[in-house]
């Protein structure tokens, strides 16, 4: 027999086929606490003086009625016992999974004292918020790069059933969910990005945070686990490639600030020919044209002080 299956997306169109949960909660109510619990306490005082009165009946000879009563309190009492195994407390962000032989019946989600068939099992769940942080992992970029990357995602159990009788520990299921998605993640995009609107890791930190609280979501939907937020904590290159990596950016960054540089520079010459010709200031033919641009490139673009060199020949020498 062949378990039915139903995908999940996950980031970058890739779909995850998770099992068809076999059961998903649903909500019991129960019989109303207090009730029940001074019914308890009746039935433990009552079966309690039944046999105090069943003994003094006995010892004024009356064995008939004393029989009588000696029975009625011992199953008086075990009734008040049973009653009691029936009591259940739940706490604020805790609920209680009931099974009876084996089989689901329900959750108490109510906080408070709650009655419910004394025979069933009752497991108890935590419904608050937590949190999980990865260990930082080593991983390749899909550039094949070495990084440390880690992440914490804020999660929080959303359908007991699914979280008890779907996987065996939906603690670990989450820990173990949450490092596939990260190293996926990791694996699907490069540290830094090549082309302009290419997305990667450093650069697009909020849409690669988004697929990742995607991922994992899928993943750990089969246990009935809803995921609030994931964050990344660390993103960095691996220590034996970092100073590589950090002279190829600063590589990257002169060349980007030495673009920026001689395109102002450019502009600043065609500006100051056009000014010149506007204004007949002075007319040049194309050769001193050349080295006006040539000189103001230099003085523009250089990175270091230049040193004027006054001519008091004539334009030509």
């Amino acid at each position: 027999m062949t378990t039915p299956h139903s995908p999940a997306d996950t980031a970058d169109g890739f779909v995850l086929d998770v099992p068809t949960p076999k059961v998903t909660e649903r909500v019991i109510a129960g019989l109303p606490g207090l009730p029940m619990l001074g019914l308890t306490v009746l039935c433990l005082l009552g079966g309690a003086a039944l046999i105090v009165v069943g003994g003094n009946e006995r010892a004024s000879g009356a064995t008939g009625a004393a029989t009588a009563l000696l029975v009625a309190g011992p199953l008086l009492i075990l009734l008040g016992l049973l009653l009691a195994r029936g009591l259940t407390a739940v706490s604020p962000g805790r609920a209680r999974v009931v099974q009876l032989l084996g089989r689901y019946r329900g959750t108490i989600r109510a906080d408070g004292l709650t009655w419910v068939n004394p025979f069933t099992s009752r497991r108890g769940i935590s419904t608050r918020i937590r949190n999980h942080e990865t260990e930082t992992t080593k991983v390749n970029d899909a550039d094949g790069n070495p990084i440390e990357m880690a992440a914490v995602v804020v999660w929080q159990v959303e359908d007991t059933a699914k979280a008890i009788f779907e996987v065996d520990d939906f603690t670990e299921f989450v820990a173990i969910q949450t490092e596939t998605a990260v190293r996926h993640i990791a694996n699907s995009y490069p540290y830094d990005a090549h082309g302009e609107g290419e997305m990667s890791l450093r650069d697009s930190a909020d849409e690669i945070t988004r697929k990742l609280s995607a991922e994992i979501a899928a993943r750990v939907s089969s246990a009935g686990v809803r995921v609030i937020e994931s964050r990344i904590t660390r993103l960095a290159y691996a220590p034996e490639v970092a100073q590589v990596m950090l002279q190829r950016q600063q590589a990257g960054a002169v060349v980007a600030a030495r673009r920026l540089i001689v395109e102002g520079a450019v502009g600043m010459v065609e500006l100051a020919l056009e000014r010149l010709a506007e204004r007949d200031v002075v007319e040049l033919d194309e050769e001193r044209k050349a080295a006006m641009v040539s000189n103001l490139l230099v003085v523009l673009c250089g990175d270091r002080g230049t040193q004027p060199v006054v001519n008091t020949g004539s334009l030509y020498q």
